[in-house]
């Protein structure tokens, strides 16, 4: 019992953590982003944006990766095997340097084409491009090869090293800043190749530590061809539902764009951004859960595992009721403030696509009990079809006259049919309780949610629109969310940790 008490210490010691870092990292990226655009000038700051996102374009396979290294490292410490686990960092390095060979080639020989004939770049910054280009590829390599690294750091569930790591990284943006305000040399050339200075650094940083102090972080060759092959068809499988997810957001875009005005798409851009803020609290709470769903899983602790998944489905829908609520009731208050204006179709978007996430964040823990089994092809296979299917069943709606709302409409009752599909494939894979976790996560998320909600519509109804009333409604609706989801929401157990958490806070 005690070994439960320390592991959920120690999830809410890394969410914390991890918040902090998020925080520290949005207030100097704010910040930065602002400086850099007035020193580079608009012109040379799109150039940086279009040459440099040769970085996001590996984004996909780099996340692929990323997770199946994470699991595989996560679910050899939950064994015990320290061999296998040095092999398979090896083995995890070996496949990424391969990756990294190749990215260079064709970013070398295909990418060089693209950049000097099909994008369009003034003549006389093309040289100035082509340096940003050259830095561009230094830097994804780093980041490819810092990765498993950066896996076993999670792995360990040393989140504190990795906030320490992340924040070291951002005031290290801001020196570049500095340097960028006194360097009077071609700024876009500077500012490229700072940042590559910086990306060879923090894989510098991050290698040395984990060497010092992980036994398996000691690369030697791997020449097991079953390891490799395991590893690629699971990197394959996350690659297939990373590209699923990418043609969803991608391909309602151009939609969007195919049948109305590009306002429209400004106004789903909007959305979105309200929507990662409050994705990025959730999904550092995953990042400190998922580390532990896995051992368990490696342990053979299904009991442990099954009760960690159905509280951090519960606690991560309640964390977005929290933070959503407000933002649900008050959109049309808090964009009009936030913006200046109020674009049509923001209001009826922000909502949907923060019920989208909601309805996703409660699955994300049934995705890692998937991913922990290692038998990840049928989960991706189904639930990334459905997600693509998206696409075409929004096509006919708006091919039909409906309006913009239908295609977050269609992907709600999407999200919720995927919803159900994991649920039963990871019944389906470890004997899952399908029934249970209906009752004990949907039903608790359902009741919790309706009696948040009254008593806030209720103000919101009473008060007028000034930004005092919006204030008090926003209180009002934290208030009622976090005194509701404590005493309905949260199971007695629960209760009384978050009391203990609270009062040694207090008394410190």
């Amino acid at each position: 019992m005690s070994e439960i008490s320390n592991n959920n210490k120690r999830i809410a010691k890394n969410t914390l953590l991890l918040y902090f870092r998020m925080l520290f990292i949005m207030v100097v990226s704010l910040f930065t982003s602002r400086v850099i655009l007035k020193t580079l000038g608009v012109e040379d700051f799109g150039i940086y944006n279009v040459v440099g996102g040769v970085v996001a374009m590996m984004g996909m396979l780099n996340s692929s990766m990323s997770s199946s290294t994470i699991r595989y490292l996560t679910y050899e410490m939950g064994t015990g095997n320290k061999e296998l686990l040095a092999q398979i960092f090896s083995m995890c390095l070996q496949i990424f340097m391969l990756i990294a060979i190749i990215f260079v080639i064709l970013a070398e020989t295909v990418g060089l084409w693209f950049l000097n004939t099909q994008l369009v770049i003034p003549e006389e910054r093309m040289l100035a491009a082509n340096w940003v280009y050259q830095f561009s590829i230094i830097s994804v390599v780093n980041q490819l090869l810092v990765n498993p690294y950066n896996a076993s750091i999670i792995s360990h569930e040393r989140m504190n090293i990795y906030a320490y790591m992340s924040i070291f990284e951002v005031l290290l943006k801001l020196l570049i800043v500095y340097l960028l305000l006194i360097i009077s040399y071609d700024r876009l050339i500077v500012y490229g190749f700072l940042f590559m200075m910086l990306s060879l650094l923090m894989t510098m940083a991050y290698r040395v530590y984990c060497i010092r102090n992980f036994e398996e972080c000691h690369y030697h060759v791997n020449k097991d061809k079953k390891l490799f092959k395991q590893l690629v068809s699971y990197s394959g499988w996350n690659l297939f539902g990373s590209v699923s997810y990418f043609v969803k957001g991608q391909g309602l875009n151009v939609l969007i764009n195919m049948f109305f005005n590009p306002s429209v798409n400004a106004a789903r851009g909007i959305a979105y951004q309200i929507n990662h803020a409050i994705n990025q609290f959730v999904s550092n709470f995953y990042t400190a859960v998922k580390p532990q769903i896995t051992k368990y899983y490696a342990q053979g602790d299904i009991e442990n595992m099954e009760n960690l998944v159905f509280r951090s489905s519960r606690l991560s829908f309640f964390l977005i009721l929290l933070l959503s609520l407000p933002i649900i009731i008050e959109t049309p208050q808090i964009v009009q403030l936030w913006l200046g204006q109020l674009p049509e179709y923001v209001v009826p978007f922000v909502r949907l696509i923060i019920i989208i996430s909601a309805v996703e964040g409660i699955a994300t823990p049934l995705m890692t009990v998937a991913h922990a089994t290692g038998r990840i092809a049928l989960y991706q296979s189904t639930v990334g079809t459905a997600t693509i299917l998206i696409i075409p069943i929004s096509y006919v709606f708006l091919k039909m006259d409906f309006s913009p709302i239908s295609v977050f409409i269609v992907s709600l009752v999407v999200a919720i049919i995927c919803l159900f599909m994991r649920l039963w494939i990871v019944h389906y894979l470890v004997k899952f309780p399908f029934i249970k976790y209906t009752k004990n996560v949907f039903g608790r998320a359902f009741y919790t949610t309706i009696a948040a909600t009254a008593i806030p519509l209720m103000v919101h109804k009473l008060l007028g629109d000034t930004t005092t009333d919006l204030f008090i409604s926003i209180m009002v609706c934290c208030l009622s969310a976090s005194a509701v989801i404590y005493f309905i929401g949260m199971e007695r157990d629960e209760q009384k940790y978050v009391k203990r958490f609270i009062m040694s806070k207090v008394k410190k």
